[in-house]
């Protein structure tokens, strides 16, 4: 496979997306925060000191799908459709974040699912480390897209 974010020069660049078709292109991807059972009950309950930790991870998920090409060097920026964070524990100890991004463009949104699910799992870190320091992030991974030149992909 040819890596395709390099130059003739063998520097970075920023693909030329000029002739590529628009299509309609959806990713969605998933992450783990694993923590205390105590600290998961205290979120789902309403009871960190912060606020309601999963409206603000959902909201800051949302804001970086957006923004995902102010500090991914090579994405480019996209208009996007939809955005979708939800959340799930089907475990004592973890709260899954899937996070699903829509657009109808010339390139797809990976990066913008892997950036959502991210920083909503980073703000339940922020809002939470008062009770807890050691929860763990990850895996984050693409589970499935939709759409583009290579087809889909589904994990």
């Amino acid at each position: 496979m040819e890596l395709t974010h390099f130059n003739e020069q063998g520097r970075a660049r920023m693909v030329d997306i000029s002739d590529k078709e628009i299509t309609v292109r959806e990713a969605t991807a998933q992450t783990t925060v694993r923590m205390n059972p105590e600290t998961l009950a205290k979120i789902k309950e309403g009871k960190i000191g912060k606020g309601d930790v999963l409206a603000v991870a959902q909201v800051a998920g949302i804001m970086a799908a957006k923004k995902t090409s102010d500090w991914i060097p090579m994405c480019h920026p996209l208009a996007l459709t939809g955005i979708n964070i939800a959340f799930t524990d089907n475990k004592a100890d973890e709260l899954y974040i899937e996070g699903t991004v829509k657009t109808k463009g010339k390139t797809g949104v990976e990066m913008e699912a892997l950036t959502a699910v991210s920083a909503a799992a980073l703000t339940v870190y922020d809002m939470c480390k008062a009770l807890q320091k050691d929860m763990v992030i990850g895996p984050t991974q693409l589970m499935a897209k939709t759409g583009g030149k290579s087809g889909d992909y589904q994990r």
